[in-house]
């Protein structure tokens, strides 16, 4: 029986004996990743190139371009909240997702004009289009599939596969484009992906039928959402981003907004049971490692990003390289990497050796670490000829990654398991949370190297990751204990990542032989 509020495709076309609805999902998803990666990789070089020559760009010092960054890439995450609010009690996931692709086209759009007002206005719609499509068009996808489906963590593979081709290949064009023609023509390619995508969508609909469908109004009469904080939380995100964004007192509303995640923390947990309140220790230990692995991680697209821009030697066989193409090195390896890192963890597994969730998060967080001293080797080859070389952000980019594969793809869906059901919503809400505050943090520590140097934050950056990952792996026994086996509940293999967005890796043989058979 096809799960309640998917369409029946029987009978229906398939592609690759998947639903159609799939591949209009994929190709948005793909464009979407595609234009927002992109400007991801050119936004700081943007913003620090010199206001004269043929490019121009801002003009601004290293500091200022990494305030910026982190502010906007911790907003584009908290924007989630409003988003999945919007879809849940108006618009729906269908309705939201084609909002936030308008609103992306605009804010595109507007980027491509030279002036600061636009600039500011461009990033603001982007926030909000980000916002509206992300904690959407996910939960669409699976609501393609009957949950028996054998066909169904096939579809996410492949949903997944597009998101990493769509990171790849735009820090490849766009950055080409924006660095050696023009910064503002890179991002109209970025907004040409999004309307490409938007369009597809657009058009493909009819695909989905009753898929991410309004909710209906009569299931919303029993007041919960008087009672429901995530309102609110919304109405403080949507207000507080033009303030951010221009520089304006938006750190006192963040800092409201935090202190509010803060009390609501307290207050569901006094109300909680013995067992949830225990769950609930570990879901806010798991949040704060969050914090700090994208904290470490997300430097790739502000401080490392000026570092190959400015201070590594990318020539290569009398090519210079592009300092965005970097960027590209992320979904690259993943896709290289990513099915035999999960094929590892399976034999580990097997072999009656840990690998629970918060083992991999610990893992995770010591191997980026490591990458990291990689950094420290090519600020200290700087220091000493007055460049790098590249191939130290090669290797520092692939331990990152690594990092990323063993911790991402697990941290959402633990956190999921161990959260009381009439908390999941809000649990998932303060996830996104942590996530947009990691970012804020990466800009924050971006700023600090401008006082501190590049040698001095990528070595503290590298032993603050190593202690954090080595002190989870001293507690882990006992965080264990507080989840009450929690983690051996079922959940589902594929939930939302951050960064360049990862599929969760089967975890018995017989789901991988299933993976291989379908492909």
């Amino acid at each position: 029986m096809a799960k309640a509020g998917a369409f029946d495709f029987d009978g229906q076309p398939k592609v690759l004996g998947h639903p159609v609805g799939l591949f209009v999902l994929f190709f948005m998803e793909l464009w979407e990743r595609f234009s927002y990666f992109g400007i991801r990789g050119i936004l700081v070089l943007f913003l620090v190139a010199q206001t004269t020559g043929n490019n121009p760009g801002f003009g601004w010092d290293n500091q200022e371009a990494l305030a910026l960054y982190g502010w906007f890439t911790m907003l584009v995450y908290l924007a989630a909240i409003p988003g999945g609010v919007l879809a849940s009690r108006w618009l729906g996931q269908r309705r939201s997702v084609l909002a936030g692709g308008l609103l992306l086209c605009i804010g595109y759009g507007l980027l491509t004009i030279d002036t600061l007002s636009t600039f500011y206005t461009g990033l603001t719609f982007i926030v909000l289009g980000v916002g509206c499509l992300k904690p959407n068009i996910t939960g669409m996808v699976g609501a393609l599939y009957s949950p028996d489906d054998d066909q169904r963590d096939i579809g996410f593979t492949i949903f997944y596969i597009g998101i990493n081709i769509g990171a790849f290949l735009s820090t490849l064009i766009i950055g080409w484009i924006a660095v050696r023609v023009n910064w503002h023509l890179g991002f109209g390619l970025a907004g040409l992906g999004m309307l490409i995508g938007q369009t597809s969508y657009f058009f493909g609909r009819k695909y989905l039928k009753d898929i991410g469908s309004p909710p209906k109004r009569e299931s919303q009469g029993d007041g919960s959402s008087h009672r429901s904080p995530l309102p609110a939380m919304a109405g403080v995100i949507a207000l507080s981003i033009p303030f951010i964004l221009t520089g304006r007192p938006g750190t006192f509303v963040v800092l409201a907004f935090l202190s509010f995640i803060i009390w609501q923390a307290i207050t569901i947990y006094r109300e909680s049971e013995p067992v949830d309140r225990d769950r609930m220790l570990v879901i806010f230990s798991t949040l704060l490692m969050v914090v700090i692995f994208w904290g470490a991680f997300e430097q790739a697209g502000g401080l490392m990003n000026l570092y190959a821009q400015q201070k590594t030697d990318r020539m290569l066989a009398g090519f210079d390289l592009p300092a965005p193409w970097f960027q590209s090195l992320n979904p690259l390896y993943i896709i290289l990497f990513g099915t035999p890192i999960g094929l590892a963890w399976l034999w580990w597994k097997r072999q009656g050796r840990e690998a629970s969730p918060l083992f991999k998060m610990a893992m995770g967080t010591i191997i980026m670490g490591i990458g990291f001293f990689f950094m420290t080797g090519a600020a200290t080859e700087f220091e000493a000829k007055g460049e790098s070389a590249m191939y130290w952000l090669l290797l520092a980019y692939l331990l990152l990654t690594v990092g990323e594969l063993f911790a991402s793809p697990v941290a959402l869906s633990f956190i999921t398991k161990l959260s009381p059901p009439r908390y999941s919503s809000i649990l998932l809400a303060f996830y996104f949370v942590a996530v947009g505050t990691g970012h804020k943090l990466a800009g924050a520590i971006g700023e600090a190297a401008q006082q501190w140097g590049d040698l001095a934050i990528f070595t503290g950056i590298a032993i603050c990751c190593v202690a954090v990952g080595l002190l989870a792996l001293l507690i882990l026994e006992p965080l264990k204990r507080l989840a009450h086996g929690a983690e051996g509940l079922p959940g589902s293999h594929f939930e939302e990542q951050e960064g360049f967005e990862l599929a969760d890796q089967p975890e018995t043989e017989e789901e991988w032989t299933e993976k291989k058979q379908g492909f």
